[in-house]
C-alpha cells in the first residue's frame, strides 16, 4: 500500500535477487534466502539462514520498524522447522523514489525527509573502533583496489582500461593528501553503522513518510563507515537516473541535519566510490551472460571519472604585476571551483592588525612591504592554503608571485598536500596599469596598496613566468566560463 488511506494490491509475484527468492502475495512479502556460499557471505546452512534473516530485521527496523514485521519459521510435513523467512509488509514499486524519478515527479519532499531520516540513523550509531577503522585512508585505499582489481579481471574491465588508470590514479592522489580530515572526521564521531546500500529503489515515497529498506547487512564493515560515505550513495544513484537536481538538494539537507560541513571534493570521492562499486556489479553480470549490464557498468565508470574529476584538490596561483586584474580572475576562479581565496594584500594587513581597506602606503621595500613583512605574508598565505588543501577544499592564491622562489614555494605546498596545481599568469600593458592604478587609488576602496612607483619596481625585478597560463585583460576582457572549465577541470556540486 501506498500510505494508511491505499488498498493493498491483490495479486501475487515472485522475484529473484542473487542472494534471495522474494514472494509478494497480497499485502505482505516473504524473503527466502538462497542456500550459497558466494565468499562475502556463506548461508549454505539453516541456521545460517535463520541468523541472516534475523539481523536483516535487527538493521532494517532502525529505519523501518512498521515494514520489517520479523522471521517467519517454515515447518514440514513431519511438523518440524526446516526454513526461516523475513516477513515484511508490502511497499507499492509505483511509489519507489526511483520510479518517481524516472517520471519527473516532484522529490524535494521526500529527499528532505530522506536526509534527515539517514542523518537520524547516523546520529543514533555506537561509537566503535571497528567502525572507526572503516573510515580511515588505509582502509578506503583498500576498498577502491579491491574494486578496481576486480574490474580488471572482467572483460568490461580490459575495454575500459584507460578509464580504470585514469580512476586508479585519481582515487589515489585524493586519498594520498586527505589522511587528515579523515582522521578528523572520526575524531568527530562521523565514523558510523550506517545503511550501506542506499539506493533510490529501496526508498518508498508514501503518504506518511518515506520508508527506507533493504539495508547491506551480510557483512559489517561495507555498512561501516564515514557518514558522508554512506549519503552519497544515494547521491550517486540519483544522479544516475538523470536526478541530479534531488542529488544537489539532498547533500544540504543531509549536511544541515547532520550539522556536518564535509568538503564538497570529499563527497565527490565517495559518489565515485559508490559508482565505481555498481561498475563492478554490473560487469559481473556482464561477465555471466547478461549483455545490457556492458553499457550500465560502463556508464557507472564514467560516472566515477566525472565525480573524482569534480572532486580534484587543486591549487591556483594567480600572479602576476600590480592592476593586472589578478583579484578578479583569482574571484572568478575561486567561484567555478567553491575554493577558498587567499589574497596577499589582505593577509598582509591582517598580519598588522589593519583593516583590509586601510591606506598603508610605503616607499618600495618600506614598511609593510620591507623584504620581511612580504616573506611573512607568504609564509602565512603558504600556510593557510596547507591547512585548507589537506582538508579538502581547493585554493586559489592572490598575489604577484612575482620571483620563481615564491613560486616553487607554492608549488611545494601542493605536492605536499597531492594537489593539482595550475599557474595563471595576469597581463596587461603598462600603460593601462598605470591607469588603473591611479584610478584605484582615487577610490580608496581597495586593499592593494600598489603605486607607480611599485609598479615600475616589479617590472624590473619580476621572473619570467613560462609554465603559467597567461590570461591578457589589457582590454578588459575576463576568462568566461568555457575558460574556466577547460583550464581548471569542472567544479563541484
Amino acid at each position: 500500500m501506498t500510505g494508511t488511506d491505499r488498498s493493498e494490491p491483490a495479486y501475487a509475484a515472485i522475484r529473484e535477487t542473487h542472494t534471495s527468492v522474494v514472494f509478494f502475495v497480497g499485502g505482505r512479502v516473504h524473503k527466502l534466502k538462497k542456500p550459497l556460499d558466494l565468499g562475502f557471505l556463506d548461508n549454505r546452512t539453516r541456521q545460517a539462514r535463520e541468523r541472516a534473516c534475523h539481523r536483516e530485521v535487527e538493521l532494517n527496523r532502525r529505519l523501518a520498524p512498521d515494514v520489517y514485521l520479523g522471521v517467519a519459521d517454515v515447518r514440514g510435513p513431519d511438523g518440524q522447522v526446516c526454513e526461516h523467512l523475513v516477513e515484511m509488509r508490502r511497499l507499492p514499486d509505483d511509489r519507489r523514489l526511483a520510479a518517481l524519478v524516472q517520471r519527473g515527479e516532484p522529490v524535494a519532499g521526500v529527499v528532505t525527509a530522506v536526509a534527515r531520516q539517514v542523518a537520524a540513523l547516523h546520529a543514533a550509531s555506537p561509537r566503535d573502533p571497528a567502525i572507526d577503522r572503516c573510515a580511515t585512508a588505509q582502509f578506503l585505499d583498500g576498498l577502491w583496489r579491491e574494486s578496481l582489481d576486480h574490474l580488471d579481471r572482467l572483460p568490461v574491465g580490459a575495454e575500459a582500461g584507460d578509464a580504470l588508470t585514469a580512476i586508479r590514479d585519481m582515487a589515489g592522489r585524493y586519498l594520498a593528501g586527505r589522511e587528515r580530515v579523515l582522521d578528523e572526521r572520526i575524531a568527530a564521531g562521523r565514523a558510523v553503522d550506517g545503511h550501506g546500500d542506499l539506493l533510490a529503489d529501496d526508498i518508498f515515497c508514501l503518504d506518511d513518510g518515506p520508508r527506507i529498506i533493504d539495508c547491506l547487512e551480510f557483512d559489517d564493515r561495507l555498512r561501516y563507515g564515514d557518514a558522508a560515505l554512506d549519503i552519497a550513495f544515494l547521491a550517486m544513484d540519483l544522479e544516475r537516473l538523470g536526478g541530479e537536481a534531488a542529488a544537489r538538494q539532498l547533500l544540504p539537507a543531509y549536511a544541515e541535519f547532520s550539522a556536518d560541513a564535509f568538503p564538497p571534493s570529499l563527497m565527490h570521492h565517495y559518489i565515485a566510490y559508490r559508482a565505481v562499486v555498481r561498475a563492478k556489479v554490473a560487469a559481473l553480470r556482464h561477465e555471466q551472460g547478461d549483455e545490457h549490464s556492458r553499457a550500465g557498468a560502463l556508464a557507472f565508470l564514467d560516472q566515477t571519472r566525472r565525480n573524482l574529476d569534480r572532486g580534484r584538490v587543486r591549487l591556483v596561483v594567480v600572479g602576476g604585476l600590480s592592476a593586472t586584474g589578478k583579484t578578479t580572475v583569482a574571484h572568478l576562479a575561486g567561484q567555478h571551483l567553491g575554493a577558498t581565496v587567499l589574497r596577499s594584500d589582505v593577509v598582509r594587513k591582517e598580519l598588522a592588525g589593519l583593516a583590509p581597506t586601510a591606506d598603508a602606503t610605503a616607499a618600495v621595500g618600506a614598511g609593510l612591504y620591507s623584504a620581511a613583512h612580504t616573506d611573512e605574508t607568504y609564509g602565512e598565505v603558504l600556510r593557510r592554503a596547507a591547512v585548507a588543501l589537506t582538508h579538502g577544499e581547493s585554493v586559489v592564491l592572490d598575489a604577484t608571485w612575482l620571483t620563481e622562489a615564491r613560486r616553487a614555494a607554492a608549488r611545494a605546498v601542493a605536492a605536499a598536500a597531492t594537489a593539482d596545481l595550475v599557474e595563471i599568469e595576469c597581463r596587461a600593458d603598462p600603460a593601462v596599469l598605470v591607469r588603473r592604478i591611479v584610478a584605484r587609488r582615487e577610490r580608496g576602496d581597495d586593499a592593494s596598496d600598489a603605486t607607480p612607483a611599485v609598479l615600475d619596481e616589479q617590472l624590473h625585478v619580476r621572473d619570467e613566468w613560462p609554465t603559467a597560463r597567461v590570461v591578457d585583460t589589457s582590454d578588459g576582457a575576463l576568462p568566461d566560463a568555457a575558460w574556466l572549465e577547460r583550464e581548471l577541470g569542472p567544479g563541484p556540486w
